[in-house]
């Protein structure tokens, strides 16, 4: 399952990433953290330990004497091997010149594989990263991937695990933990899971072991004291939101099932304000645009809320039809913002229309799906161009230019109910889709008739385009997972196995006068 996804923009990504290294310091820093889990851990053994003697002591076990059962065997085969423990040392000798030692065989002049690695883990400018949360097996990381535009080519470069579930991800380029004091933006994504901690890790070090910076409680007692009740210094529960504040760098902005909204500074690793405006789960929080302390929230209490955090009693409130799914703000209209909810409908509000801190009703009403609407984002450049996608398994994208929305076309991008849909930030046409199927999906829309007719200006529709395929990600050589699946099978040995990947239509493809039907009645217009 991907349940989210995060682009990092072009340039930003270290061109030769750094391999994670044990230093002193970071020793000293790991073991911190161990230390916090030792008593726990500790704990848990205590009581295997206890399990394993009354396994043994049940008296229909007494006659095998489990206690002795591989001393025997252990005993002759320690005898044998320490005799030929350096049996297959060459020798001790000292040598004066590097190439007679039989241990070097790296020589001179010959390639060094160390720069023959550094080579294939090279990022290059022209690529962006597409960060991918993903869940198989019930083992969680986050796949750093990197997309080759030239070639369409998306392939994971490395990936790291996590202790949780993934709910969100968020890209930044603000410097914490061990590279804090470094020059320059660096290149880090915050990860909130179920966990009630965010970790945050660079993504210009692979091999990590552990986050640069982890925001939350690490005592686990104390934790447990404190669960799913509200606490202001840190989070009781899954972390359900991240925002960061892109005008003031170093705050980040996190929703949780505590329903609390917290704010924190990256400098001090601390929690700096606290907001429990909410009576139930706060799915969403996203900082405004262009007016930094400025922030919107969004719960499973029915209720979108906009406040500037410096000012926290002075709220706005929306109601809706059901839970919020999610929340945007119109980066071409600040003043509004759109709110997705889990009866399937999207609707624009005008954040100035308030009376009495009650927001005024919806200027329209978007039925965008049958399902919950679970993922939702703005062309960054074109006005009016929104895309919904739902666990009905559609993506739609939408034109609500003049506050009158139609829908251009709806597909199946054959991942599944999705949870996530992210705009590129350098190829705006592109969108990366990905959902419970596991697999993620990178759909070039500039070449899709019916979205080039519909935002396109005369030129771009007058001039004749064949639709690319979509672009998943590579499979390993290795990966035998086809080889139970006898039409993969078949299809390899005929030379099809490699076939472009093709997006299923869905129903309202089938048939055009259903789709102007749906267009109809999409569209539940308020008077503003």
């Amino acid at each position: 399952m991907i349940s989210a996804l995060a682009w990092v923009r072009k340039g930003a990504a270290a061109e030769k990433p750094t391999t994670y290294e044990m230093t002193e310091e970071e020793y000293t820093r790991i073991q911190g953290i161990a230390a916090l889990e030792i008593e726990d851990a500790k704990k848990e053994l205590k009581a295997k330990s206890q399990l394993d003697q009354d396994i043994l002591n049940d008296p229909a076990l007494k006659d095998f004497d489990l206690d002795k059962y591989d001393d025997s065997d252990h005993d002759s085969d320690q005898e044998q091997g320490s005799a030929h423990v350096f049996s297959n040392i060459k020798g001790l000798s000292y040598y004066k010149e590097g190439e007679e030692d039989p241990y070097i065989t790296f020589k001179d002049g010959e390639d060094d594989p160390e720069e023959d690695e550094a080579d294939e883990v090279r990022i290059f400018g022209s690529d962006n990263l597409l960060l991918v949360a993903k869940t198989e097996d019930d083992i969680s990381n986050v796949e750093v991937c990197v997309f080759e535009g030239e070639s369409d080519n998306l392939f994971v470069h490395h990936d790291f695990m996590l202790p949780a579930f993934p709910l969100a991800l968020e890209w930044l380029d603000y410097r914490v933990g061990r590279k804090a004091q470094e020059p320059g933006g660096g290149s880090y994504v915050a990860v909130a899971t179920f966990e009630p901690r965010i970790e945050i890790w660079d993504l210009d070090t692979m091999d990590g072991m552990y986050p640069d910076l982890v925001l939350g409680c690490m005592d686990k007692k104390q934790l447990r004291k404190s669960r799913g009740k509200p606490h202001a210094e840190f989070h009781t529960d899954a972390v359900m939101s991240l925002s960061w504040n892109k005008n003031v760098r170093n705050l980040l902005a996190s929703s949780s099932a505590d329903t609390t909204v917290k704010l924190w500074d990256l400098n001090t690793a601390k929690c700096v304000q606290s907001y429990d405006h909410h009576k139930d789960k706060v799915q969403a929080v996203q900082w405004h645009p262009t007016e930094a302390s400025v922030m919107l929230t969004g719960g499973y209490d029915k209720r979108v809320a906009a406040f500037d955090s410096r000012a926290p009693a002075a709220i706005s409130w929306w109601t809706m039809d059901a839970d919020v799914e999610s929340i945007l703000w119109d980066v071409h209209s600040p003043s509004h913002f759109f709110v997705a909810t889990e009866a399937g409908t999207v609707r624009y509000f005008d954040i100035r229309n308030v009376t009495s801190g009650q927001g005024s009703a919806p200027i329209y009403t978007l039925v965008a799906h049958d399902e919950a609407v679970s993922a939702m984002d703005q062309h960054p450049t074109v006005a009016g161009l929104l895309v919904t996608g739902s666990a009905d398994e559609t993506v739609k994208v939408w034109d609500v230019r003049e506050h009158k929305p139609s829908m251009v076309i709806s597909r199946n991008l054959d991942v599944g109910s999705v949870f996530a849909a992210r705009f590129c930030p350098d190829e705006p046409m592109l969108m990366a889709v990905g959902g419970s199927n596991g697999e993620s999906r990178i759909w070039d829309m500039s070449t899709n008739a019916d979205i080039r007719s519909t935002f396109g200006d005369a030129s771009i529709r007058s001039m004749p385009v064949v639709e690319k395929p979509l672009v998943g990600l590579q499979k390993d050589d290795d990966d035998d997972e086809d080889d139970d699946n006898p039409d993969a099978v078949i299809a390899e040995m005929h030379g099809d196995a490699m076939q472009p990947l093709e997006a299923k239509p869905s129903d309202d493809d089938d048939d055009e006068e259903d789709e102007e039907d749906e267009e109809d009645a999409a569209m539940a217009s308020d008077s503003e």
